[in-house]
């Protein structure tokens, strides 16, 4: 993954042995074993401030959370509680992995 003209903190990145399936991937399962090795990487912010997944439509592991469409998306434990809908709720479908209401029957 590490490339020949990258910057030097990317060699001390924890994920630097991982294959692209597993670092880039869109699911918490593919990607688990690139969340353990962010846990405890030296270079999380240099990581986020290079990849800047939030401002763009990033798909996979950086800094230590997994990123969807540029979006870090929730754990599900945490979606479990945060999924249901407030008392008086408009009743709009929301995905609650980004926050948005979801379209036409398209999962991802």
């Amino acid at each position: 993954m590490l490339l020949p003209d990258s910057p030097s903190w990317q060699a001390a990145a924890a994920c630097v042995g991982l294959s692209p399936s597993v670092v880039f991937a869109r699911r918490a399962q593919q990607a688990a074993p690139a969340l353990r090795a962010c846990a405890g990487c030296p270079v999380r912010r240099e990581c986020e401030a290079a990849v800047a997944p939030a401002e763009s439509w990033f798909d996979g592991v950086c800094a230590g959370r997994l990123w969807r469409n540029g979006r870090p998306v929730v754990p599900r434990r945490a979606r479990s509680s945060a999924g249901t809908a407030p008392a008086g709720g408009t009743g709009t479908a929301v995905d609650t992995a980004v926050g948005t209401p979801r379209s036409g029957g398209q999962r991802d």
